[in-house]
């Protein structure tokens, strides 16, 4: 997937992937997965996807910084 954020693209498929998290098991409606990845200039950033009721219904990119991305990965 790709998005532009503030005139930068970020693109799942040119980036490294850090870690993935799944939330919940397949075919569950409030289930989801976070994958956090690394543009080749060092933006973190997290690919969201998941079920109609999960917090990703639809297919998304955020920003996130070093601090959160870190917090992120502890959790």
């Amino acid at each position: 997937m790709k998005k532009v954020i503030c005139k930068v693209e970020y693109d799942t498929d040119a980036s490294e992937l850090i870690q993935k998290k799944v939330f919940g098991s397949f075919g569950d409606a409030a289930g989801y997965e976070e994958d956090l990845y690394k543009t080749q200039d060092g933006k973190l950033f997290l690919y969201g996807i998941g079920g109609a009721e999960s917090p990703y219904a639809e297919e998304t990119i955020k920003r996130i910084s070093a601090a959160k991305a870190e917090e992120w990965q502890k959790a």
